[in-house]
């Protein structure tokens, strides 16, 4: 049976070497060219207008689709004081749900399956959302880590803990999108190194298994890519409001 860990593992593409650092082209980078492309070419033949009919087409539906859920999370979770961070959450959420998706294509390479691409992001976030924070309100920034109504005596407890708990952002962030999208794709390859094995009489289970997994993998995609994104938009809702 073939490891299943080994579809995670990084290989050089293209070697680059410059003043001595490596910054070879890896799959990881290759894929994430792709998923790049992917949403370029995806909202460019969305926005194309059609020759002689007024009925959007299925490529802009699901583009005003894409667009108004994403909208409609920034509004709920932001206010329309994020309206200006649109551009950026819009590009984050369909660059990590390509990514997933087309993670899920044989033979391919699931970027978000890895820990420093997924926490990459996650550390952008949080590096631009404290930005945001501290060129709005100045030092009032630093009341975000007094919690409201407690006592003055409970401020030495608390607010090492309130520090923590913000500093821990970028981790719990980038774990969860990288711990879901390996965990998922190493069963799968679990379960489909079953089938030849176990051949005709007891190789279905394994693949009516894989069957389901892919499909359940499909939801997940789309739900890591929400996730990601409408935390994004409660990390600038408390930088913006001070909540």
């Amino acid at each position: 049976m073939a490891n299943p860990l080994e579809q995670f593992e990084i290989t050089t593409v293209v070697p680059i070497r410059i003043a001595g650092i490596d910054a070879s082209l890896t799959n990881a980078g290759v894929f994430m060219l792709i998923a790049t492309a992917a949403v370029t070419v995806f909202m460019v033949a969305a926005v194309r207008p059609r020759s002689g009919s007024e009925v959007p087409g299925r490529w802009q539906a699901m583009a005003e689709l894409a667009y108004e859920f994403v909208a409609g999370m920034v509004r709920e979770n932001v206010g329309q004081e994020g309206r200006r961070f649109f551009p950026f959450i819009f590009s984050l959420f369909m660059f990590i749900l390509f990514g997933n998706l087309i993670g899920l294509i044989p033979y391919s390479f699931t970027f978000t399956s890895h820990i420093i691409v997924t926490f990459a992001m996650a550390i952008t976030v949080f590096i631009g959302v404290t930005l945001v924070g501290v060129f709005r309100h100045g030092l009032r920034f630093l009341g975000f880590f007094v919690p409201k109504g407690v006592p003055v005596v409970m401020y030495p407890l608390l607010v090492p803990i309130e520090i923590l708990s913000y500093l821990s952002r970028p981790v719990s962030l980038s774990i969860r999108l990288f711990a879901n999208m390996m965990a998922g794709h190493t069963m799968m390859k679990v379960f489909a190194g079953f089938v030849v094995p176990l051949g005709i009489l007891g190789g279905w289970a394994p693949l009516a298994v894989d069957v389901a997994l892919s499909g359940f993998e499909l939801l997940v995609a789309f739900l890591q890519a929400y996730v990601f994104t409408v935390l994004t938009c409660l990390y600038l809702n408390d930088a913006i409001h001070l909540h």
